[in-house]
């Protein structure tokens, strides 16, 4: 049977025809607005990338630099440190040494796929991570031992367009063995975050106002001032506050939240603490993390910090935080705080068995060990256990002479 258009439209009784005139029309309607909006998207897209290109031109020469550079050496980019290792910013391959991603890098992907690298991206959040190591001129194949002298050298040398009036948002890294250390200034960490944010105090391009600080780009320099907010902050779930917002933050992450945020990059298994899967890490997959030694004694700390803590503590013997109450003083704050608590008398810790009180939850979570028969500590001359350790100590001193 033959049906004309007007024949459709007249007979309405037959839904079915109807149907068949009026699906592809939307059909074809939808498909044009779709086509339109994408035109839009990519119209406006570009509209405003040539008036960010007109307000920051630093950036788009800065782009091109960093694609002549990458194009013109054996310089290789670093996304990121995960959780396996270092990441390639063009695939999701990951690498436990460096020297492996910069290899994976040069064989892998080409200048076209490195130039696309900053393509784009002409905004203050830029950051290049580039792997300097063993750096050499692609073209004459000469070893150079920095990125300053690589630029003088494609300048002079090679007759290359390479800007030096322009802010330089490239942080270079050296790795040489297991150690990372800053090649400028050769001092050492035992993660590469860590050395990244140190890299600020080389690469000064945004000051902060109120400690003089430097960072690498406008981004980080903001994150930063937000530790100079200071005021009255209350936790959202218990009546805490906290002098900065960031401090608050972390409080109810760890008390309240303790959301699992740290996640192995071997077996994704999640902790909700960082040194837990540093210990995970260590334990189970075999991964050895730097340690830095004490050189007044035979301590070991997993970080600078642990360390820098520990000569204060215990060799410079810095105590700031004295007692009202007593002439004793203390290293930080919070054990000061712990310490009032002697001073309070308040026993709000009961044993349930035998009904006695302790002012810290520890003392009472120790004496439930004495009704559970916990015998832990076990002397390695007679094979005898204790519960207490105070109490081991004692059997040591007094029955096989010696100081535990």
């Amino acid at each position: 049977m033959n049906f004309n258009n007007n024949d459709i439209l007249k007979d309405k009784s037959d839904m079915s025809y109807v149907c068949v005139k009026t699906r592809p029309e939307k059909a074809s309607s939808e498909t044009n607005k779709t086509k339109k909006r994408v035109r839009r998207n990519r119209k406006d897209a570009i509209i405003a990338r040539n008036i960010q290109n007109k307000m920051f031109p630093e950036f788009q020469n800065f782009g091109n630099d960093v694609s002549t550079l990458l194009e013109l050496s054996n310089a290789t980019p670093i996304r990121s440190r995960g959780g396996v290792g270092y990441k390639c910013c063009f695939c999701p391959d990951e690498f436990p040494d460096a020297a492996d991603l910069k290899k994976h890098t040069i064989e892998q992907h080409d200048s076209e796929t490195k130039r696309g690298l900053i393509k784009g991206k002409y905004t203050s959040t830029i950051l290049v991570k580039l792997d300097i190591t063993s750096l050499h001129c692609a073209i004459c194949k000469i070893e150079i031992n920095t990125l300053d002298k690589l630029i003088d050298h494609l300048i002079t040398v090679h007759d290359k367009n390479i800007h030096r009036n322009i802010k330089n948002y490239i942080v270079p890294f050296k790795f040489q063995g297991d150690e990372l250390r800053c090649f400028m200034c050769h001092s050492l960490f035992n993660k590469f975050k860590a050395l990244q944010e140190h890299m600020s105090t080389h690469f000064r391009n945004y000051i902060c106002d109120i400690c003089d600080a430097g960072f690498v780009t406008r981004t980080i320099l903001l994150n930063h001032i937000k530790r100079h907010e200071m005021g009255s902050f209350k936790c959202d779930y218990c009546p805490k506050t906290y002098s900065t917002h960031r401090k608050k933050k972390s409080h109810e992450r760890i008390v309240h939240v303790q959301s699992m945020l740290y996640k192995c990059g071997y077996c994704n298994e999640k902790f909700d603490r960082y040194q837990r899967r540093e210990d995970h890490l260590v334990n189970v997959h075999g991964v050895r993390s730097a340690t830095f030694n004490c050189q007044a004694c035979d301590k070991i700390c997993l970080s600078q910090r642990t360390l820098r803590d520990h000569i204060k503590r215990h060799h410079l013997l810095e105590k700031h935080h004295a007692c009202k109450e007593c002439d004793m003083k203390f290293y930080r704050s919070s054990d000061l705080t712990n310490h009032m608590i002697k001073h309070m008398g308040i026993r709000k810790f009961k044993c349930e068995v035998c009904l006695k009180s302790y002012v810290r939850r520890n003392a009472l979570r120790e004496h439930m060990r004495i009704h559970a028969d916990d015998r832990r500590f076990k002397c390695e001359h007679c094979g005898q256990r204790f519960v207490q350790k105070c109490t081991w100590r004692g059997h040591m001193r007094a029955k096989h002479g010696e100081d535990v």
